[in-house]
């Protein structure tokens, strides 16, 4: 496709910083950036709700799920690695239903935006966070009476991981929108 035409997957897109073409990996840097910063400051908070949201925003389904599983794999390892999350059966399964958390949080994020109407306002971001939030903390719920953990899931609990989360989609919304004025990787030259 030359690079004066538009992707047919560029009418749908609600963020884009970048080129279709690079847009994977973009969205894979940004992600991984961002990732490694809550892992280091959040721990177990990680966002996913938010990743998963900007992941559809910028992809396709197929392409915004394997983004959000390289985060989830970078938070992992850093869990593991550096802070040195313990290594037994409760803590590796809970790590596998976050991932899991966050692959349906992904899903429920394209299926929302493919439903709402057309634009990057921020309106239809903040829905399709409301049910990508709601569709990752449900999930995990979902696992406590197997893993234990019920006393994570209290109200002010759920609700400061939710205002931090939404926090963070709008700094990685901004930083889409940064890129995307300044242009770096010459969007506006390829397309005149």
């Amino acid at each position: 496709m030359p690079a004066d035409m538009p992707s047919p997957h560029a009418d749908r897109l609600r963020l884009d910083p970048v080129t279709p073409r690079l847009a994977p990996m973009f969205g894979f840097a940004l992600l991984t950036v961002a990732c490694a910063l809550a892992s280091f400051t959040l721990a177990c908070a990680t966002p996913f709700a938010a990743f998963a949201v900007v992941a559809a925003a910028m992809l396709p389904l197929r392409q915004a799920a394997l983004v959000v599983a390289g985060a989830w794999l970078v938070n992992q390892t850093i869990g593991f690695s550096v802070l040195h999350y313990p290594v037994d059966g409760s803590t590796i399964a809970w790590g596998f239903v976050i991932g899991a958390a966050a692959l349906l949080a992904t899903a429920v994020s394209c299926t929302v935006l493919r439903m709402l109407p057309q634009g990057r306002t921020p309106l239809m971001l903040a829905i399709t966070f409301v049910a990508a939030y709601a569709a990752y903390e449900l999930a995990l719920l979902a696992a406590t009476p197997f893993l234990g953990g019920e006393g994570a899931f209290t109200a002010a609990i759920v609700a400061r991981i939710g205002l931090t989360s939404a926090i963070w989609l709008a700094g990685l919304v901004a930083a889409c929108e940064i890129v995307r004025l300044v242009d770096p990787f010459g969007r506006k030259v390829q397309s005149a």
